[in-house]
This record gives structure tokens, C-alpha cells and sequence, in this order.
């Protein structure tokens, strides 16, 4: 999976200082947020923790270390060559050397979606943990949906939700059936207590060198998890939104620049990217909106389980401008940024964060 300037994407370090414009009320949200962050490094296990050579140095302050501190992005984390290394699909985050950083000790929220309520898919790893992360720490209760072989690493994600002082919902299931995706999206309203936003993250990714190595069951397979899953969840959700709440879809650089071995994925990203434009103009009367985020390179599972030929792996994220595939923790400030009301202007939008590609 996956030319902007994206610092307005990054947290805001929260402030304990009132300004003249400050309330009380925020001030003190604040603070309790502030608290929340520094207080999840000493309640979480080592191995939820653990981020690899990519975590940023531990902090020396109250405070965890925060995304938007200054440092070359080049160099920020992981770059090639990688340990060669495969894995089953769909692939574990905590088997990965390095570990993916999805902004566990680093992600620090200001509380720009409290109160909401949202529903990821893939939300166990890579981006979607990340999101699943990020909006918990911004004061969103959170579902999630995965596959039941990913039952370890949803359950850290659980626990990172809850130590974040919200509400976590772990669902299960196969998103290839039209019937799990209408029971997940009413469980996921039904225990959250209703829905405001939708991330529709989940993806499969097989390499494939030739067309005519390509069989239907996988191209089915790529199509119901990347289309048919959106398409379905999307519509059962939709009955349950009021005016404000927002559709997030992941597409892919891929849907602007395809690589060769990765025809079915590459042509499921670049309907995500038409849907996601032709839903926003369907549905904004509604005061809903609609966007998408086009991931370049991320360090995820999807990579070495399937996802790349495995002899690109050491090598893989090198050809970026960065020199270096992006990390989860990197993508979550853009998905905050489409979901809050900071953004009530955007709908029918593509944000790239591709590490310098020239695509979206």
C-alpha cells in the first residue's frame, strides 16, 4: 500500500497554561488528557509498548514524546535494509522486525474528537491500529474489526484504547460476507451507543508477477475485502449518521502510479478513490462528508505477508524521496485531521502521505 505539506496534520502538544481565550472547561479537558497520555507508558506490558529502532527516545518529562517534536524526517525511523522475513497471511505486527511504531508512546491527543464515536476496519495493525490509537487519545470510543487469527494483536489495540480512558469494542469477523459486515456495523452501533465515523481500512495485498498467474479466487478475494467490504458497511452505516459525521476510505498511491505485480490491488484503490469522490457529492446535503487517505509505502503486515515479494522486503520503502517506508504513527494525523470539525470543509478529498511521491 500504500506531496503536501502535511505539518498541519501533526498534534498539537496540549497546554496546562489558560490562554485569554481558553475556558475552564478546556483547560481542565486538557489537562485530563495530558494525564491520560503520560500516565498509558507505565500502565501497558513492554510488549505493546515495544516500537523497534523507530520508537522516539524515551521522554525525561510528565509527558509522553510527541509526534510533532522537530526531527529529520529522513532519519525519524527505520529505514532500509530490513531483515529478510515472511509471514502468514494476514500477517502479525508483533512478528515484525522492526516493529511497526503505530504511536504508542508517542501519539498525544488534544481532544479534538471527544465525544465521537467510530468503527475501523483492520483497526488490529498498520494504519488502522495507528487511527484506532490516535482517535482514542483525541477522546473517540472506538470499534474495531478484524480477523480472528489477529485476536493478539486486537487485544493490544484494546488495551491501548481503554488505557486512553475510552470506550473499546473488539469485533471479529470476515468482511468478505455481506452479512458479517451488516451485524458488525449494527454490534458496533448497538455497543458504542451510534456511529459518527467510519474508517474503511481493511485490505488485502498479494504480489503477483503475471496476469496469468493471477486466479479468480484471488482476484475475488482482493475485490470483496478492498470493494465489496466498503460498499457494504458504508451502506449499512449510513442510516445511523447525522449531520457532522464523516466516511474515511484508505486508498493507495497505488491508485495513482500502479505497480506491476499488484494489478488487482492497484485497481480496488483507485475505485476507492472514485466511490470516496462520488459518495461525498451524494451525501454532503446530509452534512455528512467523505475523503480518502493515499498511503505510500507503510511498514505494515500487509508487506511481508503477501503483500511484496519477499526479496523486496529488505529493500522496501528505499525508492521514496525519504529513502524509507513510512511507519503507521505517520498516517494517523491525517485521518484525526479528516475526522474532526477542523475539517468541515473538506469532502471529496485525497490526502497523499507518501513520503514525497509526486501522487495524489
Amino acid at each position: 500500500m500504500s506531496t503536501d505539506d502535511h505539518s498541519s496534520l501533526r498534534p498539537d502538544p496540549a497546554s496546562d497554561e489558560q490562554s485569554p481565550n481558553d475556558t475552564a472547561p478546556t483547560t481542565s479537558r486538557r489537562r485530563v488528557l495530558v494525564k491520560i497520555g503520560s500516565g498509558l507508558v507505565a500502565g501497558l506490558s513492554a510488549s505493546v509498548l515495544a516500537g523497534g529502532a523507530g520508537t522516539p527516545p524515551p521522554n525525561t518529562g510528565a509527558r509522553p514524546p510527541l509526534q510533532s517534536v522537530k526531527r529529520d524526517p529522513t532519519t525519524q525511523y527505520p529505514r532500509p535494509p530490513f531483515p529478510k522475513q515472511t509471514q502468514p497471511w494476514p500477517g502479525l505486527a508483533s512478528q515484525m522486525t522492526p516493529r511497526p511504531n503505530h504511536g504508542e508512546t508517542s501519539y498525544q491527543g488534544t481532544g479534538r474528537l471527544v465525544g465521537r464515536k467510530a468503527l475501523i476496519t483492520g483497526g488490529d495493525s498498520g494504519i488502522g491500529r495507528a487511527v484506532a490509537i490516535a482517535f482514542a487519545r483525541e477522546g473517540a470510543d472506538v470499534a474495531i474489526n478484524y480477523l480472528p487469527v489477529e485476536e493478539s494483536d486486537a487485544r493490544e489495540v484494546i488495551a491501548l484504547i481503554q488505557a486512553a480512558g475510552r470506550k473499546a469494542v473488539a469485533i471479529p469477523g470476515d468482511i468478505r460476507s455481506e452479512t458479517f459486515c451488516q451485524s458488525l456495523v449494527a454490534q458496533a452501533v448497538r455497543e458504542l451507543g451510534g456511529l459518527d465515523i467510519l474508517v474503511n481500512n481493511a485490505a488485502r495485498q498479494h504480489a503477483v508477477d503475471s496476469i496469468l498467474d493471477l486466479s479468480t479466487e484471488l482476484f475475488d478475494w482482493t475485490l470483496k475485502t478492498n470493494l465489496y467490504a466498503m460498499f457494504w458497511i458504508t451502506k449499512a452505516a449510513m442510516p445511523h449518521f447525522q449531520p457532522g459525521a464523516c466516511i474515511i476510505n484508505t486508498a493507495s498511491e497505488q491508485a495513482y502510479d500502479p505497480s506491476a505485480n499488484l494489478l488487482d490491488y492497484a485497481q480496488t484503490k483507485a475505485a476507492i478513490v472514485n466511490f470516496s469522490k462520488s459518495l461525498a457529492r451524494q451525501v454532503i446535503h446530509r452534512g455528512i462528508r467523505v475523503n480518502a487517505v493515499a498511503p505510500g509505502p507503510i511498514w505494515t503486515p500487509l508487506q511481508p505477508s503477501g503483500g511484496q515479494n519477499p526479496a523486496k522486503i529488505p529493500v522496501f520503502g528505499a525508492d521514496t524521496p525519504m529513502k524509507r517506508p513510512g511507519q503507521p504513527a505517520e498516517l494517523a494525523p491525517a485521518y484525526v485531521t479528516l475526522a474532526s470539525q477542523e475539517s468541515s470543509y473538506a469532502t471529496a478529498q485525497v490526502y497523499g502521505v507518501n513520503g514525497g511521491n509526486a501522487a495524489p
